[in-house]
């Protein structure tokens, strides 16, 4: 053959193959990001900050609140960089751990702000005059009973039950939000809903 022969026009369109460090992984960007490089975190942003909402919108809900709770897991993702190992999983999982974590987070904190102010509206009526608390005070007071004999439920029990009858979500929201299987959280809250029957002292 002719090395001396013209290349054919076509010949010279072929790319010449990318360095590997052209595209790097997710999980060598992480490493970057580790050693404070703040372009590989912009490149982890762009690729991980839309499945991370996608989650948390998932578990939380709430639009803005869920975005403020993907804003602090990118932040988190920055910070604890050096934390991370390739070898124990795809930075992808890794994120996507750190995300449900914190929106589970935000949903029981949200569950106790709401306990909270439900607890300060009873304490704040004793004060008021008779006749401006009158018609609410059975319906508070139950509040209060619900409240004690939710304490006598196990953990998933009662957090099975204010997500599901407090906060309307579904068997399978609850589920993801615990991180349990469905037909157990369907069994916790049959039970559950029998113990409170119970304590509340209603018949059926």
């Amino acid at each position: 053959m002719d090395e001396t022969a013209p290349r054919r026009p076509g010949d010279q369109l072929r790319p010449v193959p990318a360095h590997p460090e052209d595209d790097p992984t997710t999980e060598e960007l992480l490493v970057r990001v580790a050693k404070g490089d703040e372009r590989a975190f912009e490149q982890v942003y762009e690729r991980l900050a839309g499945p991370i909402l996608g989650l948390v919108r998932r578990v939380v809900r709430d639009g803005a609140q869920s975005e403020e709770v993907a804003q602090e897991v990118l932040v988190e993702l920055w910070r604890t960089a050096p934390r991370y190992a390739p070898d124990r999983g795809s930075a992808l999982n890794w994120a996507l751990t750190l995300a449900h974590r914190r929106a589970v987070d935000r949903v029981r904190s949200a569950r106790a702000s709401t306990e909270r102010e439900v607890k300060a509206t009873f304490e704040a009526s004793r004060s008021r005059p008779f006749d401006e608390v009158a018609e609410s005070v059975n319906s508070r007071w139950e509040r209060q009973q619900v409240r004690r004999c939710l304490g006598h439920l196990t953990e998933l029990q009662r957090e099975s039950v204010l997500l599901a009858y407090y906060q309307g979500y579904t068997y399978r929201e609850v589920a993801e939000v615990l991180s349990t299987p469905q037909g157990t959280v369907k069994t916790r809250l049959r039970d559950g809903l029998i113990r409170l029957r119970d304590c509340l002292g209603v018949t059926a």
